[in-house]
């Protein structure tokens, strides 16, 4: 982490959603600081994979913010906090390759997540999904918004365009 961490805390809330695995897919960030709150959503239309799309959820937000801020990302996603949390520190260690000496999937992204978290102070919370809480629920709506607006676009695009 580098810079002064501001005192407030930042609330992100992140999800991604996936149509088939693999599929078209979407992601969503909720981001609360204070009295102020933010929406952020974005898609793929082609073949992408849900665990992408958590990843892509917590990246965007983190990048999103402007200067050092203490967050506390709420994520349903188990992958991606175990990811940043415990697995992280192996893979960088063993040349981005898993125990059983496979690549690691979404390396590039798993990249850019550390990059991204890098600048603040987050701490990576686990929260059920789909089971109430309003910042999950908000963050689910997002991420099927990124994936509708994604497919939409890429079917409205001429297919000697894409």
């Amino acid at each position: 982490m580098t810079g002064q961490v501001n005192d407030q805390v930042v609330e992100i809330y992140t999800d991604g959603a996936c149509s088939g695995n693999p599929g078209p897919g979407g992601w969503g960030a909720l981001l609360r600081y204070g009295e102020r709150s933010r929406e952020i959503c974005g898609g793929e239309a082609g073949g992408t994979t849900n665990n992408r799309m958590e990843l892509l959820a917590a990246i965007r937000a983190l990048e999103t913010l402007k200067r050092p801020a203490t967050v506390r990302l709420h994520t349903d996603s188990v992958y991606l906090r175990n990811g940043i949390m415990n697995w992280l520190p192996n893979w960088k260690r063993n040349g981005w390759r898993t125990a059983d000496k496979k690549p690691v999937k979404n390396a590039e992204l798993w990249q850019r997540l550390e990059a991204a978290a890098s600048k603040h102070r987050v701490q990576w919370l686990w929260v059920k999904g789909h089971a109430g809480d309003p910042g999950n629920e908000r963050a689910d709506a997002l991420a099927n918004e990124g994936m509708r607006e994604a497919v939409a676009s890429a079917r409205a695009t001429p297919a000697s365009a894409r």
